[in-house]
């Protein structure tokens, strides 16, 4: 859509005078240890002031990059197609500071609502990230570098006075800090692969950038003949996988637990496969011979049609590689450049070839060659490889850089592995950020290993650990590695995270009325466990008892548009979807969401409940066990925050909160967003039992359940006073539920519903 204005005007628009004193180069940074500097006076003072430095470092960095976008009319275009145009990259980052600062409410309120709905989510092709570019009104980027100059001094301001305690732990406002530049950091490498894929001529090159510029985005110069690569042998040995908590690093949630494998012998390639290795490839069709491929690479190449890696150019009989900003002659001697699909082709070409068992490693392999080079980017007075932008602003040679036995462990190009990236044990969600690794433990996302050229942070660690599509394009090649048939290391793939205990238990309490028996995990085996049961400890499921209760006070010709806010798993969105057209089912959890679309894509889900003490049993639910498999074509699971919804979201029926109220960090600032979402007539659909608690809502911001001037205050009373402008009540009515705890403990509980119909009149008011 074309873009808007935006909501920042120029006079308010923030000065960053107030960061010219933190004048210091965008490269080379180091990632903020966590504990105190033994040889600073005041450790905290430091600590405050090295992570100022490394967040304006950050946004320098990253707005450097975009800087050497020529016309703003090209950050409005899909380079990628499946993602969205570099605008929203552009804004992301930022808003993603204030986003996380909300919810976890250490900020009062939002610089720009709208934006901060707009630019929250939708980054790796997830079925519930919107990439419908019609659905977005595209700030101007005038409007986007002010929101990004406020940002900045909000940041700066609240990095100055937060309380700070050493060493920093995840609970810590300056995890969240950390969190956010971080975040920067990994979206400073995507757009740059993003910004590869656009018209050389879109972007300044060559004599349009400075001297300055020219020292931070040179490409590397040294090309020539490819080495022959060979395989070194790698001795068996047992390797620990894992972060460990008291580790001195910022790490993301999927970095923590540990996992130990006795990994056999094998051979590793001493160098990454270079350009000239893949040409092999390429001349002898190995794009045309399916055989090499799996079933999703031949799904990928009949869809796209490739016929060479993604940044190569045919010119004649030659090829040429598209770098940051330049194209050049193939160069033979660099490593190549592809997803993963091509790497899987490539390894079964050359086993044919050799008569050897050629693999992608795992993850597992590539740690043990990561643990034979010293030292990580905190403690590197230079890096030993191409990487952090302390070198080229692209790959280099496939011998530059030797680092033991092998050459670019560390750098240069990301390296994919084999293994599906999944939780260690002792994994745990970081509260205000599920959703950065839980959608990714699907089997659909490969690890990749060890950094590229632009790899900065977080993504520098032995410990990092990032992971894309199979189909997806990275700054990423590989390695090969041989291992004995029959011998190979085993990967986890088949592990999906349905036994996270919060999302089983709400698996269970919304489908344990359809859950088959399942694997037993204590038995080994099956239980006897059946489902259909009319009741649980005589109380019916709760999302049906809400939508059977619902549904008698919607008239037959108001069944068009539903919106569950805070569908969890999806239950009430799937039975709503029976007498609704289409159901917008949303939910602020990642985790909950992926479950409802798994059971939407067919899938069979599975999940363990405990029985008792240390024991379990699995179960198994499916929508063609509800007879829903037709109804939930007509839900559509979206990511999004109920108290800051995109515009999009309007024109409804019905707004279903089920069991939300009471959890939100602003309840009546949805209240006031919710009513513009609902047609004349509509209804606004509240259950809850009132269970106010301030570990999620200010008790300030509470509706009901405190005392107000003395006197007791109830929901209901406080939902009346907010809805009694708009709305009208049509009816009232207890409906109770059980969630299971284990075979013989339940929680009893009775949520109170509440049924609002919105009225005709434009000028009322709630709130």
């Amino acid at each position: 859509m074309k873009p808007s204005a935006g909501s920042f005007s120029e006079e308010s628009a923030p000065t960053t005078e107030v960061f010219a004193s933190l004048s210091t180069p965008v490269v080379p940074t180091r990632t903020v240890l966590l504990d105190a500097d033994p040889a600073a006076t005041d450790p905290v003072a430091a600590k405050r002031a090295e992570i100022r430095r490394y967040f304006h470092q950050t946004c320098e960095l990253y707005e450097r990059l975009f800087a050497l976008i020529r016309d703003d009319a090209s950050l409005y275009e899909r380079h990628e197609p499946l993602r969205h145009p570099l605008i929203f990259y552009f804004a992301h980052p930022a808003v993603f500071y204030l986003n996380k600062l909300t919810a976890g409410r250490y900020v009062p309120e939002r610089l720009d609502p709208a934006l901060e709905a707009m630019m929250a989510v939708g980054v790796d092709e997830m079925s519930w990230d919107d990439l419908n570019t019609a659905h977005y009104d595209w700030p101007s980027v005038a409007a986007v570098r002010r929101y990004r100059a406020a940002m900045r001094q909000l940041v700066d301001g609240f990095i100055q006075k937060m309380p700070l305690e050493l060493p920093i732990r995840w609970n810590s406002p300056a995890w969240l800090i950390l969190m956010g530049i971080e975040h920067e950091r990994i979206h400073l490498e995507t757009s740059s692969v993003i910004m590869r894929q656009m018209p050389l001529d879109e972007l300044r090159h060559g004599d349009e950038l400075s001297a300055e510029e020219r020292r931070l985005w040179g490409a590397c110069r040294a090309v020539g003949v490819a080495p022959s690569n060979e395989w070194l042998p790698v001795a068996a040995t047992h390797v620990r996988l894992g972060k460990r908590d008291d580790d001195r690093t910022y790490g993301w949630d999927n970095e923590y637990g540990s996992d130990e494998i006795d990994l056999p012998a094998f051979r590793a390639g001493k160098r990454l496969v270079s350009n000239a290795d893949f040409l092999e490839f390429v001349t002898d069709g190995g794009y045309r011979e399916t055989a090499w491929w799996t079933e999703e690479g031949r799904g990928w190449l009949h869809y796209t049609r490739a016929e060479h890696p993604r940044f190569w150019t045919k010119q004649g009989n030659d090829y040429l590689q598209r770098n940051l900003l330049e194209e050049i002659p193939l160069p033979l001697n660099w490593p190549v450049e592809v997803n993963c699909l091509e790497a899987q082709a490539y390894c079964s070409w050359l086993a044919a070839k050799t008569d050897e068992n050629v693999l992608l490693p795992t993850e597992a392999h590539w740690q043990v060659l990561r643990n034979s080079v010293p030292g990580d980017l905190p403690s590197w007075k230079s890096p030993p490889g191409n990487i952090n932008l302390e070198r080229f602003a692209s790959s280099c040679p496939v011998d530059a850089c030797p680092q033991g036995d092998f050459c670019d462990v560390v750098g240069n190009v990301w390296q994919w592995t084999r293994s599906p990236i999944m939780p260690f044990k002792g994994f745990e969600v970081h509260p205000l950020y599920d959703d950065f690794s839980v959608p990714t433990f699907d089997g659909r996302h490969n690890l990749i290993k060890g950094g590229s050229w632009i790899s900065t942070g977080n993504e520098t660690l032995a410990s990092a650990r990032y992971a894309f599509r199979r189909h997806f394009f990275q700054h990423a090649g590989f390695r090969t590695i041989i291992e004995e048939p029959g011998n190979e290391a085993v990967t986890a793939g088949s592990r999906l995270y349905e036994t996270d205990q919060l999302v089983a238990q709400y698996l269970d309490f919304h489908y344990w009325d359809a859950a088959s028996g399942g694997f037993d995990a204590a038995a080994g085996g099956f239980d006897a466990a059946s489902g259909g049961p009319a009741t649980r400890l005589g109380v019916p499921n709760f999302p049906k008892a809400c939508v059977d209760a619902t549904m008698p006070h919607v008239p037959a010709d108001r069944r068009e548009r539903c919106l569950d806010i805070g569908c969890s798993v999806g239950r009430s969105a799937f039975e709503f979807a029976r007498f609704f057209r289409h159901v917008d089912a949303i939910d602020f959890s990642a985790r909950f969401i992926q479950a409802g679309v798994r059971l939407q894509q067919g899938n069979e889900v599975l999940y363990e409940v405990p029985t008792e003490g240390e024991l379990t049993a699995g179960r198994m639910v499916s929508l063609d066990a509800l007879g829903l498999t037709d109804a939930g074509k007509q839900v559509l699971f979206m990511q999004g925050d109920a108290c800051n919804l995109k515009a999009i979201y309007s024109d409804y029926d019905l707004v279903f909160a089920g069991n939300l109220i009471d959890r939100l960090y602003d309840p009546a600032l949805f209240l006031q967003g919710i009513a513009s979402r609902l047609r004349p007539g509509g209804l606004l659909v509240i259950t809850s039992p009132y269970t106010w608690l301030e570990e999620y809502t200010q008790k300030s911001k509470w509706l009901g359940g405190r005392r107000e001037h003395g006197e007791p205050l109830s929901t209901f009373a406080g939902l009346s006073r907010c809805l009694g402008g708009q709305f009208s009540l049509a009816h009232r009515q207890d409906v109770p539920f059980v969630i299971r705890e284990t075979a013989r403990k339940h929680q009893h509980t009775i949520a109170e519903m509440t049924i609002w119909r919105r009225s005709d009149d434009p000028s009322a008011t709630i709130c």
